[in-house]
């Protein structure tokens, strides 16, 4: 990878999100004067936009000669003045998988005015995303134009599986059910307005539907042992869109060996980590004969 002296970082540039609520963005870019290919990516679940190798991620791809935007979900639970954990316990209550996918619409939105708008291929981008986040870039590239290629990494194939019978009985009877953050040994609040929202866009959100009319490149990246999103998620996508390209990560977990925080000078697993990060850059770049 080159060194960040060839790229050009602009973070923490506020927008606004689902029901005008702040979000943070992250661009970075190479330096020049071309346009270049752009890629979003989105956190997932009980995710934020600098968490463990994000931030090397997207000077990683900047260094390949890709535009890299992440951000935080307007609903994650960050506040703009804690961008390293989550700690609005009723914001993140409040996120649904249809405020996300207008987050997502507003970054793009944002994207296509903003002052850096002439380095970005606006009409060239891939949208990627982990875990939820590979959910909502894949639901996202439906009804966007601008998104002509997706990547997921260990993305969950059906939303509906998420919802346990218990924790439907519990939103029955309490109003919430309270979320465990095993990294940080706390406990957060998911209100029942999480389930109704679902519900309400059934046939939006309904993923294994959805799969037989995907027209767009699709590439899958998803670990042989990943302990949150089985693998045989991404063999349900494979088996319903013929022309996606799965690559399994040999003996590799939910985030490929990833940690917060993270160092790359003393982390085992980059190794790995390289290799999703140059499968997906060669994915981007690949101009297809579609």
């Amino acid at each position: 990878m080159e060194s960040e002296e060839k790229i050009s970082i602009h973070t923490n540039i506020e927008i606004k999100g689902a029901n005008d609520k702040s979000m943070l963005v992250d661009i970075f870019l190479p330096k020049g004067n071309a346009r270049y290919p752009l890629l979003v990516f989105a956190h997932g679940f009980k995710g934020f936009k600098d968490w463990g190798h994000f931030n090397y991620m997207a000077a990683y791809f900047a260094s390949y000669g890709i535009a890299c935007v992440k951000f935080n979900f307007s609903h994650n639970g960050i506040q703009n003045n804690h961008p390293q954990e989550l700690s609005d316990p009723a914001l993140f209550g409040d996120n649904n998988y249809s405020k996300e996918l207008l987050d997502i619409r507003k970054v793009l939105d944002f994207l296509s005015d903003c002052e850096w708008k002439n380095s970005l291929e606006i009409g060239n981008i891939t949208m990627v995303g982990h875990s939820r986040g590979g959910a909502m870039a894949f639901l996202a590239a439906i009804d966007d134009v601008r998104i002509k290629k997706v990547v997921m990494w260990a993305a969950p194939f059906d939303l509906q599986k998420s919802f346990k019978k218990e924790s439907i009985e519990q939103w029955e009877k309490d109003g919430v059910v309270q979320v465990f953050n095993k990294r940080t040994q706390s406990h957060f609040p998911l209100y029942k307005q999480f389930y109704d929202d679902f519900l309400a866009n059934k046939k939006r959100l309904n993923i294994p539907e959805l799969c037989y009319k995907f027209p767009k490149p699709l590439l899958i990246l998803h670990g042989d042992k990943d302990e949150t999103v089985p693998f045989q998620d991404a063999l349900s996508y494979y088996d319903k869109i013929p022309h996606a390209i799965l690559i399994k990560q040999e003996n590799q977990g939910h985030t490929f060996g990833a940690q917060h925080p993270f160092s790359p000078d003393n982390n085992p697993n980059l190794t790995s980590i390289h290799e999703v990060l140059e499968n997906t850059a060669e994915f981007v770049l690949d101009s297809f004969a579609w």
